[in-house]
């Protein structure tokens, strides 16, 4: 099969011949029909974080597809399934698992991390963690719940805890940000959204923001009073969804005493946080990490009922051999999702 394959940081991902994955009893083998392009396979690429097996490796954890084959034990998949893939894989028998925080396993394993991943025709993953995909709904498309919904869906919902009416700072509105502000609208939130990119604060308003702020435009302090402003004091919740350190030290003050911040945004850098601010106003902070199996059901059917919206958010579709001009879009924030399509 052809996949695209990460030899060392700092060069392009390759496309090569590589095996079949051979699976076992507990497996299913899936005929991937799109993956999802992540800015942590980015971290990888670029900014030497480690991965787990050590290269090469093939990258990759937002897919769906078709089952192509189950091992001799598989008794919930058959050939011809239409599955989505989660991005983890719990262990079931951790201490975490069994309180039903099955995303902070302490045993997990990560798709294009820990095993070979998805940027490839084939991948091999456990059964007992896929999803079945409801055949009426688009294929391709649905690749993205695996990680850039479900992560925000987590976050809002369980992390969060929007509430009818409250009002939620949603920072970097980028493949993960941009469904943070649809999901907490959604959920009867007040949603300002928060950008340097017009285009993505375009798409939020169109998504269910009620406010946009082009931060590129003003300075800290301006921004803060707008939203103070907007907010009568402060937004009861900030929801931090792009990793930068500068915006994880501006988060909390978008707050109201007894605001809950919520960091979703993936950084290798060390940030400040105010800790007397944190104390006298009593802010929660709070940290949100991908998504629990027993939500995916309740995000498909938000998607069946146009809750959630996947076709606006992909902005680009590639082939596995021009994967590389996917990075490079993303590198210049010109994308909010593109997914490869085999």
């Amino acid at each position: 099969m052809k996949a695209a394959v990460f030899n060392k940081p700092n060069e392009p991902l390759k496309i090569e011949e590589v095996e079949d994955p051979k699976i076992y009893f507990h497996e299913i083998l899936v005929k991937v029909a799109a993956c999802g392009v992540c800015n942590t396979d980015l971290h990888y690429i670029d900014h030497g974080v480690p991965t787990f097996k050590k290269p090469p490796i093939i990258l990759g954890h937002e897919a769906s597809g078709v089952v192509k084959d189950v091992g001799a034990q598989v008794k919930d998949f058959k050939a011809g399934d239409h599955v989505l893939i989660p991005p983890v894989f719990s262990c079931g028998h951790c201490y975490n698992c069994r309180i039903g925080r099955e995303n902070i396993c302490l045993n997990m394993i990560m798709l294009g991390n820990n095993i070979d991943g998805a940027y490839a025709e084939l991948v091999k993953v456990p059964a007992k963690d896929c999803i079945h995909l409801p055949e009426d709904m688009p294929l391709q498309e649905s690749s993205i719940i695996a990680d850039a919904v479900s992560t925000p869906f987590h976050a809002v919902k369980n992390r969060a805890q929007v509430r009818p009416g409250d009002s939620v700072v949603v920072i970097g509105c980028g493949g993960v940000g941009i469904n943070v502000v649809q999901i907490a609208a959604a959920a009867g939130a007040s949603v300002i959204a928060v950008d340097i990119m017009d285009n993505k604060l375009e798409m939020a308003k169109r998504l269910g923001a009620k406010h946009t702020i082009n931060s590129s435009k003003k300075a800290d302090k301006l921004i803060l009073t707008e939203i103070r402003d907007i907010t009568n004091g402060g937004a009861d919740i900030c929801i931090e969804a792009i990793g930068n350190p500068k915006t994880i030290e501006m988060g909390p003050s978008t707050l109201k005493p007894g605001g809950r911040y919520v960091q979703v945004g993936y950084s290798h850098k060390a940030a400040p946080l105010n800790a007397g601010r944190l104390m006298f106003r009593e802010l929660e902070i709070i940290g949100s990490l991908g998504c629990r199996p027993v939500d995916y059901p309740k995000i498909i059917e938000m998607i069946k009922l146009k809750k959630i919206q996947l076709e606006p958010v992909i902005t680009h579709r590639f082939k596995l051999e021009d994967i590389n001009k996917a990075f490079d879009l993303m590198r210049k924030s010109q994308s909010l999702r593109s997914i490869i399509v085999f």
